[in-house]
């Protein structure tokens, strides 16, 4: 007997933004990080897809949200699968370095969301959530791992279909889950 098939995916988007340009040496080691932590997300379970740029590697050479902000938007089958990437895999070290990397966020910067399954997020979209999380915090529409919906909870904020799947896609470099404390949830390791 096989499992039903998930209606509703979690998508989450993630922003930084950087001490220094991407091409600095004191950035470094996280640019390195870039291609085994994506692959390593591109094969973990639960992985459905994640924005890349037109090198294909990674997003990093999209900025939507300003000259030196970077931007993380993936999609994944539940909220543990991305719960354990981020703190189960190879990604907890990057994120425990991200201080020597990235400026501090004094407003949300991480931003969740369900959609149907099959719908791929744009941008945009993305964008607009973490805007409704930064205004109005957290609610069904727009949440973080530490105040977290059911995709029962956040139907009536579904995208009413799925976009197009010409975007780009493949895996992630989810940043900073904002806090380990998301009912039902394993502890986070300390960073």
């Amino acid at each position: 007997m096989t499992a039903p098939r998930p209606t509703a995916h979690l998508a989450e988007l993630n922003i930084a933004t950087l001490s220094y340009p991407l091409d600095d040496p004191r950035v470094a080691p996280f640019v390195e990080a870039l291609d085994p932590v994506n692959a390593a997300a591109d094969g973990t379970p639960g992985f459905v897809w994640r924005l890349v740029d037109e090198s294909g590697g990674d997003a990093t050479g999209l900025r939507p949200a300003g000259e030196n902000v970077i931007v993380n938007l993936s999609v994944w089958e539940t909220q543990e699968a991305l719960w354990d990437f981020t703190y189960r895999s190879g990604h907890l070290e990057v994120m425990r370095r991200r201080r020597e990397w990235f400026e501090r966020h004094v407003r949300a910067h991480l931003v969740l969301w369900w959609v149907p399954a099959g719908h791929i997020p744009t941008v945009e979209e993305a964008l607009e959530r973490l805007a409704d999380l930064q205004a109005h915090g957290p609610s069904p529409r727009a949440f973080t791992f530490a105040s977290s919906y059911t995709a029962a909870e956040a139907a009536p904020y579904l995208p009413d279909s799925p976009h197009p799947s010409d975007s780009p896609s493949t895996p992630c470099l989810p940043d900073s889950p904002d806090s380990p404390d998301s009912p039902g949830l394993p502890a986070a390791r300390p960073v």
